[in-house]
């Protein structure tokens, strides 16, 4: 049985550490109200951005965010791309907003009407009891001074026991994440259209889509918030099928000088095991980081819960620049396959043989 996991809505943790990390939180604090003020000066107004989530006929995961974004003048580069739904604009135009902190946000699904709080980031993500039949729902969200939002809710069935979860940084879109000032231009240069899309990679993701209709299709990366409306219209475009994403913020955290990207990837996973215990999921993701660390990792301590795990390798010039090394993790279990390719062709004829596509 499928179970409902804890309720994670924002609420302000204490801050741990040093007094210099304490010191940190206080500047970083003061800059976001300064920022605040700022923009509210520029005209920028409030909005709630809406992002797919999940659940099951007993519960929903909602995500969402809220934010203080400009206005778009009329005949403006900006709002030309809105228009049109071209969206061809540069990176750092997802970085210019700014999070509201701990505003009410109200959710309705159906009859179900709850409040919950955004977190530091201006980030909701709550689990709400709700009862739905299995397939597309829509929830809708509503912070203070905007307008409502609906945000699509996929809805597994209990019958289903596969699932899909996917990278997104060198394995659906070649980014070279790990090179840092190419990383930097690809998140706030490039504009959207200039991405690459890494080959194959989305015939897979809609072979395995058709196969397994109605199995959740997860992309968990360590990209950020910011960046969600950019992959989500870059995975639209290249005919990825739809999925929650689940990204991260970068910077500060109530613990750390900075969020950890493995630890985020393994929450998320841990979580997906515990909310869906019958599901085996097949993992994809990419050589050049830390994904064959973080799947070894989840198929020991889950071994029943893993269908496969797809790594996408590097060319010799891609694993070189991205500092990539030997293969990582323990692939002695037997009961999980590991399987190899550069494209998304050989690792669909692979999962074929397995009858996975």
């Amino acid at each position: 049985m499928q179970k409902a996991p804890q309720d994670l809505s924002a609420q302000e943790a204490p801050v741990s550490g040093s007094p210099l990390f304490h010191l940190a939180h206080k500047i970083s604090r003061k800059f976001n109200d300064v920022r605040l003020r700022q923009v509210k000066q520029w005209g920028f107004v409030p909005q709630t951005i809406p992002y797919q989530g999940y659940g099951t006929t007993e519960w929903v995961r909602v995500l969402g965010r809220v934010l203080l974004t400009s206005k778009p003048l009329p005949g403006a580069r900006t709002d030309r791309a809105k228009l049109s739904r071209a969206q061809n604009v540069r990176g750092w135009r997802s970085f210019t907003s700014v999070p509201l902190q701990y505003v009410d946000v109200e959710i309705e699904i159906g009859d179900t009407v709850t409040h919950v709080r955004a977190d530091r980031g201006g980030l909701v993500d709550t689990v709400i009891a709700v009862h739905l039949p299995p397939g597309a729902n829509t929830a809708v969200l509503r912070a203070e001074g905007t307008e409502p939002v609906e945000a699509r809710i996929q809805i597994i069935s209990a019958e289903e026991k596969f699932g899909i979860v996917s990278d997104i940084d060198d394995t659906v879109m070649v980014t070279a994440l790990p090179r840092p000032f190419l990383a930097l231009w690809n998140t706030f240069v490039l504009n959207e259209r200039a991405r690459t899309p890494t080959p194959g990679m989305a015939v897979l993701l809609d072979r395995l889509a058709k196969q397994h209709p109605d199995a959740p299709i997860i992309y968990l990366s360590t990209g950020p918030w910011n960046a969600a409306p950019t992959l989500a219209r870059f995975l639209a475009r290249n005919m990825y099928p739809t999925g929650a994403l689940l990204l991260t913020d970068w910077g500060l955290t109530q613990d750390r000088w900075f969020r950890s990207g493995q630890q985020h990837k393994n929450t998320n996973l841990d979580r997906l095991a515990t909310e869906f215990p019958e599901t085996r999921w097949l993992l994809i993701g990419d050589s050049g980081q830390h994904d064959e660390e973080i799947y070894s990792r989840f198929a020991s301590a889950h071994p029943n819960n893993v269908a496969a795990i797809a790594i996408r390798q590097l060319s010799p010039g891609e694993a070189v620049l991205a500092g990539a090394h030997a293969a990582h993790g323990n692939k002695s279990n037997a009961d999980v396959p590991w399987l190899y390719s550069p494209d998304g062709a050989g690792l669909a004829e692979q999962l074929q043989k397995r009858g996975l596509v």
